[in-house]
């Protein structure tokens, strides 16, 4: 089958909706769906009766919390929809679900205020190599000129963006469209298609104007087209079209369509517009590397889902050959699954159907191997990734507990299926405070990951912050006797030791050594204290293990009879215990290095917050390849990092982020110790 040209039934398409938190690409889902007949009548967001959305957790929230996928056709060509989550929290889902579409289409609207999120979004697409347009919805709402809107989006963008409409003014009012390629004007219609009207007065003179600025874009990469245009030719309207196709095929320009989402307007001639000028699987295949042939079926694992029915779907965008029932396909890893079932996904529906050919996106059952972003191959070996994405590390992080110890092993099981879902969640064991720590990119991705735990695996959850690593030290040294003695009948239990305990440098740890002479204490014997100091450190006078200290076994005594190993490891715990008060412990808190991702127009912010959490702010400087973002450097506190990225997102229109590495520990004193240590022995009570 053909899969380029304007002419001829073209391999099923997959089109990415992507764009800024609540920018309508939800609404503009359900649009395209109702105009080509997938559904009957629009459903709305606000209604929960559209198609995409489905979830219990985004008809809550009244957001995009995982992809969306719906099909449908349009003028004999299919088409399958992916709607991606606009927060950045959700950002995931979107990286792992673009590689394998044919083309993407950008939702935005004129808010100067989101804009910071639109770059994020085209930084993705355009590092994939992703052919997109945008759309610009809302164009209802809109009290600006349309050039103005788009000199204040192109700097979000790193391509030109071409405007292939100009809105029609009616008293203040867009009522209609021209369409530049088409020179023809057309007057929005509630729900249905456009109508011609005649394009003149002021209406084509602006057309004329924006036509030609057009034309002038295209010819950038067409020198023909530019002698035309000097030459004051008017070009033929299939060179046009032609020209059009090519440039956002090969990544040239982005063309920006007009309409509103919510009223069906502009929808035909955006279907359009993805029919003959959007490239197909061939295209695809070449931007990915694919060599279809061998007959060997090729497919790209979209995302994972896990149904209260099915069990474990695995949505597959099918790159080469075909996929049935019973097909054998291997993961990454190279371990084979047998597909058990074939089906169709629209929302939250998944019927059953026949196979899937090359170009089709479906779902296929019980792929338990394979994973987000893998390969999947019928041939006899893995196939490498076809592109690799790495989630962003996380930035804020909850303790997360059975409230019913009899669930724990349900827990476990089921978050394991939450990190298939969405693999930008990480989970974390901390032994040392028995915490299952769950970590994501936000409050709301963390909330809507507790909601699933409570609601689909009918878990009921106890969360808290993380703890924090707090470690004690010591300030001077003391020598100490520790003698444990017990007399019971039979043999007694005897073991003494003297210690000379000294602070360390920090970062040192713990160092044990022995001084022992005349064999006061036999040598089989000290391991067993060393074993016992090491148990008396764990919990210090403060309440937290301690840190940066010498022990050497200087002396001690022994019975020939009532000396053992446990008497000896029980005399080093009680001599270290009996220390430490008179050391002058003082507490040690994890101080990390954080490096803070945020819009130029925000670092002041962003150092004032970092300083108001008793931050050092080490510099800053502007992010390698993102214009008009700096990092700041900072050296914090680990207790204080915990809600930062909350007041960040507050201070950078949703987009701030960072990332975080431990870097040392430093010494905390006065209120905040308090406050430190009567919160573990509250604990504790």
């Amino acid at each position: 089958m053909s899969n380029n040209g304007n002419n001829g039934t073209k391999s099923p398409r997959c089109i990415a909706l992507v764009g800024p938190f609540q920018s309508g690409k939800t609404t503009l889902l359900e649009a395209i769906l109702a105009r080509s007949g997938a559904v009957p009548r629009q459903g709305s967001v606000d209604a929960g009766s559209t198609v995409g959305d489905g979830s219990k957790e985004s008809r809550l929230h009244k957001m995009s919390t995982e992809v969306s996928v719906a099909s449908t056709s349009f003028l004999n060509d299919s088409y399958t929809f992916i709607d991606c989550p606009g927060s950045v929290e959700f950002l995931h889902d979107m990286r792992a679900a673009l590689p394998a579409v044919d083309a993407a289409v950008v939702v935005c609207e004129a808010d100067e205020r989101k804009l910071p999120q639109l770059s994020m979004v085209l930084r993705e697409i355009e590092g994939l190599g992703v052919p997109h347009m945008l759309f610009l919805n809302k164009i209802d709402k809109a009290d600006k000129r349309v050039q103005d809107t788009l000199a204040v989006l192109q700097p979000a963008s790193r391509l030109p963006l071409l405007l292939r409409q100009i809105p029609i003014w009616r008293e203040g009012i867009v009522v209609g469209y021209v369409d530049l390629a088409l020179e023809r004007a057309f007057v929005y219609r509630e729900h249905s298609a456009s109508q011609v009207v005649p394009l003149e007065g002021d209406d084509l003179s602006r057309e004329r104007e924006a036509r030609f600025q057009m034309l002038e874009t295209l010819a950038d990469h067409d020198d023909a087209l530019m002698e035309q245009l000097l030459e004051e030719i008017e070009p033929p309207r299939d060179r046009v079209f032609d020209d059009l196709a090519k440039e956002l095929r090969e990544g040239q320009v982005t063309p920006v369509l007009l309409g509103s989402a919510l009223h069906g307007n502009g929808i035909q001639r955006l279907l359009k517009a993805l029919r003959h000028e959007v490239c197909g699987l061939d295209d695809t295949l070449k931007r990915l590397g694919v060599a279809a042939n061998g007959g060997d079926t090729v497919g790209y694992v979209q995302k994972t889902l896990h149904t209260s029915h099915g069990g474990k779907m695995s949505i597959v965008r099918v790159l080469a050959g075909q996929v049935a029932d019973g097909t054998m396909l291997m993961g990454a890893k190279g371990e084979a699954a047998r597909v058990a079932g074939v089906f169709k996904v629209q929302g939250q529906h998944i019927d059953k159907r026949g196979p899937a050919t090359a170009g089709e996106t479906v779902a296929l059952g019980k792929l338990d191997p394979v994973i987000t972003g893998d390969t999947v191959t019928s041939g006899k070996a893995p196939l490498a990734p076809l592109v690799g994405i790495t989630p962003v590390p996380p930035v804020l992080a909850i303790a997360v507990a059975a409230r019913d110890r009899k669930d724990d092993v349900k827990l476990g099981q089921a978050l394991n299926k939450l990190l298939e879902e969405d693999p930008s969640l990480v989970l974390v064991h901390n032994a040392e405070l028995s915490e299952i720590v769950l970590h994501g990119q936000g409050e709301m991705q963390l909330r809507v990951a507790i909601e699933r735990l409570q609601e689909r695996f009918q878990i009921q959850i106890a969360t808290h912050p993380p703890r924090v690593g707090y470690r004690e030290t010591i300030r001077k040294g003391v020598v100490q006797r520790g003698r444990h003695k017990k007399q019971s009948g039979g043999h007694g239990q005897f073991g003494d030791c003297v210690l000379d305990i000294q602070p360390l440098p920090r970062s040192s740890g713990f160092q044990f050594a022995e001084k022992i002479t005349g064999g006061v204490v036999p040598r089989q014997y000290i391991p067993s204290i060393e074993e016992g100091v090491k148990d008396g450190l764990k919990e210090g006078p403060l309440g937290f293990p301690v840190v940066d200290v010498s022990v050497t076994l200087i002396d001690g005594s022994y019975h020939t009879v009532d000396s053992s190993d446990m008497a000896f490891r029980t005399a080093g715990r009680v001599g270290i215990h009996e220390a430490l008060p008179n050391c002058q412990p003082v507490l040690l808190e994890p101080i990390h290095h954080v490096d803070v991702f945020c819009p130029s127009d925000a670092t002041a912010k962003v150092n004032a917050i970092l300083s108001g959490r008793r931050g050092q702010i080490l510099g800053f400087e502007a992010r390698e390849g993102w214009p008009g973002w700096d990092v700041v450097r900072a050296e914090m506190p680990e207790a204080e990092i915990g809600d930062l990225i909350v007041e960040l997102r507050s201070a950078t229109a949703g987009v701030g982020t960072f990332i975080t590495r431990f870097d040392h520990m430093a010494e905390l004193v006065g209120r905040a110790a308090d406050q430190v240590i009567a919160a573990k022995k509250a604990a504790a009570a």
